[in-house]
């Protein structure tokens, strides 16, 4: 899939599915909001705003109220792809946020999640 697709996806289409995996491995919808909190500075109004205004997943960062600094701090491989390697930009971020929620899913304590115990 073209990253104009996937920027052009409803977040609505896309959060169900981050929902499902963590709640497939026993996490918590609540778990996935804390991360897109500490992501991009949404809290729950906003997201469900989001989802009810049909936001496009581009939008979604785009119009982010505070994207993290710390999000530099996530490193690693998500589908199969390194995020250090990537070039900053949409995609990049998308990144970041499947890979939160990857580790979430993989059962990662939350602290460690949001890149508490590197400080």
């Amino acid at each position: 899939m073209d990253n104009e697709k996937i920027f052009a996806m409803s977040f609505s289409k896309v959060y169900p599915l981050l929902v499902a995996k963590a709640e497939k491995k026993g996490r918590t919808k609540q778990e996935v909001d804390e991360i897109i909190h500490w992501l991009c500075g949404y809290d729950e109004g906003d997201i469900a705003n989001a989802l009810e205004n049909e936001m496009s997943y581009g939008d979604f960062f785009r119009k982010a109220p505070a994207l993290n600094p710390d999000r530099k701090r996530i490193t690693g491989r998500i589908c199969g792809v390194r995020l250090e390697e990537l070039e900053e930009g949409m995609m990049k971020e998308i990144r970041y946020l499947d890979k939160l929620v990857d580790e979430l899913a993989k059962g990662k304590a939350m602290e460690k999640i949001l890149r508490k115990s590197d400080e």
